[in-house]
């Protein structure tokens, strides 16, 4: 049974499992004990693919399953093969044959051929899973399955290098109805319970057992992926829903990994960026359908804000002061650790509390969902007047036209702001900082739909981009020396030393300052990739 699988799944902590499993129990449950062997070549070459290739034994039937990573957070392919009870007990063969003629079948097939090397089994799970059918009323009536499942992930199995990790998980996936059914419900579950959005499967779980790895490294942003740049079908509505899956690719990785205990530097670093690239696309592409209710800025603007604000003033200090002090001993400045004695971070919340907050979490649930819904069918005959009223998104012309105009606005603000940077007023200055990291971002996200006809490809907004770049080094060194000289200037409260410190950054401004003027100034000559030719 070949299917796309649209589904939500969640981190139990261990002191919600109890309250989360008495939740599921209210209605009619169904206990199962699943066995699973997974399978991959030596090298790896499907898990590189996002692709998972098992057999489990459900109950009594054994079941061998392929899915692969979909178009968003929410989605995935998915294969089914019952292949019933194995006679005399016996575990079935794998064999990838049994998937042909399936979209991911022809994923998986085309994997294995390109590695060229043999199926080996790489780890197992014993999971008891109980579900239960939960059905949503309203405008958005679904159909959801919630599965609890609770056991572990095992590698080496029977050797002395056998490995376990413990899985306590929530899945909600939706059976029948709309999404929007499906993100209430889980928004519900996850509020009430404390639970987090997981992006790790029991697959890479298997995986990271194996390679023995303790931190994985951190998702970096990659280009949104639309479906045909060239298509009349790419209408505001796409365009947003292609933008914001782009931005919560980088983010959900790496917030999943947060949330469960990491403190890597660089993952609460790309979140950072994910954050702030989301919010630039919230901003700034809010125009190309008015309809989309999560672009409402009332929403979605607070937690991301305050996640953004918290995490930097986890790391940027730090950072900072990394920075600085070779610069400064090097001047010969006295030896001083600013942070020594600051009382600043004392009780503030860990990275992990921070991405774990339910308003944080509650804004990550919405906007995957966005990502997954479909655009509302024709209304019926009842509801045209009403739906009338709805805007509608902008058609594939008049988006790029909207797009235009964003990226033209924000390209003359920052030659204009560049032109007076020595003369502007400090917050002004910051603001052109961030004004220009968001023409970077939206530059980035729509370079595709303006990609030359001939070959697809946009050399214009890579050149663009290019011509971006030293004026963001520029200021982003001059923002790290303000930075550093407020965090210097607090502590000469505590210790006259931090006065060499001041009066050196104090010092450098000037010549900050007018360097950010210069790298602003060559912006201004730049080709607008997003200009028609004449």
């Amino acid at each position: 049974m070949a299917l796309m699988e649209i589904e939500f799944k969640f981190h139990i902590p261990a002191e919600r499992l109890k309250p989360v499993e008495a939740a599921m129990r209210r209605g009619t449950v169904v206990r199962t004990r699943l066995q699973a062997r997974y399978f991959d070549t030596a090298d790896q070459a499907l898990a590189a693919q996002g692709i998972v290739l098992r057999l489990r034994k459900e109950g009594r039937r054994w079941v061998q399953t392929v899915k692969a990573t979909g178009d968003n957070a929410l989605h995935r392919l998915e294969h089914n093969v019952d292949l019933g009870a194995a006679a005399g007990g016996a575990s079935p063969t794998i064999d990838p044959q049994r998937h042909q003629g399936t979209p991911v079948g022809e994923r998986l097939g085309k994997g294995l051929a390109e590695s060229g090397a043999a199926l080996v089994e790489r780890q197992s799970t014993d999971i008891v899973r109980l579900t239960r059918d939960v059905r949503t009323t309203g405008a958005n009536a679904a159909v959801v399955e919630l599965a609890l499942d609770v056991g572990k992930v095992v590698a080496h199995a029977g050797t002395p290098e056998q490995r376990e990790s413990p899985v306590c998980e929530l899945e909600l996936e939706l059976k029948r109805g709309d999404v929007p059914g499906l993100v209430a419900l889980a928004r519900r579950w996850s509020q009430q319970h404390g639970l987090w959005f997981s992006t790790v499967s029991k697959a890479e779980r298997g995986a990271r057992l194996l390679a023995k790895l303790e931190v994985v490294p951190a998702i970096k942003a990659e280009p949104p992926r639309f479906a045909d740049e060239k298509d009349n079908k790419l209408d505001g509505r796409t365009i947003q829903q292609a933008v914001v899956a782009a931005c919560l690719a980088q983010m959900l990785p790496n917030a999943s990994e947060i949330a469960a205990g990491s403190t890597d530097e660089e993952q609460i670093h790309q979140l950072r960026i994910g954050i702030r690239r989301l919010r630039t696309a919230l901003r700034e592409l809010a125009g190309l359908d008015a309809s989309a209710g999560l672009f409402d800025a009332t929403e979605w603007e607070p937690p991301l804000v305050e996640a953004f604000r918290a995490l930097g003033a986890l790391r940027d200090r730090e950072q900072v002061v990394k920075l600085a002090q070779p610069q400064l001993r090097s001047a010969g400045a006295p030896e001083f650790d600013p942070l020594a004695e600051d009382q600043s971070a004392a009780g503030a919340q860990s990275a992990g509390d921070i991405v774990r907050a339910p308003a944080f979490q509650s804004v990550l649930v919405s906007l995957i969902g966005f990502t997954a819904a479909v655009h509302a069918e024709a209304p019926k005959a009842g509801e045209a007047a009403q739906q009338q009223e709805q805007p509608a998104p902008l058609d594939a012309g008049d988006a790029r036209r909207f797009l235009r105009k964003r990226l033209q606005r924000l390209h003359k603000q920052i030659v204009r702001d560049g032109q007076r940077f020595e003369s502007l007023p400090t917050e002004d200055q910051h603001r052109t900082r961030k004004r220009l990291k968001r023409l970077r971002y939206l530059a980035e996200f729509v370079a595709p739909l303006f990609a030359d006809a001939d070959d697809g490809k946009n050399s214009a907004a890579e050149r663009y981009l290019k011509r971006l770049r030293p004026a963001q080094d520029a200021l982003g060194e001059f923002n790290d020396e303000a930075v550093a000289m407020a965090l210097y200037r607090e502590a000469a409260e505590r210790d006259a030393r931090a006065w060499f410190a001041v009066g050196w950054f104090s010092a450098r401004h000037a010549a900050g300052a007018k360097a950010c003027r210069k790298a602003l100034g060559k912006i201004e000559k730049a080709r607008r990739f997003w200009k028609k030719r004449s």
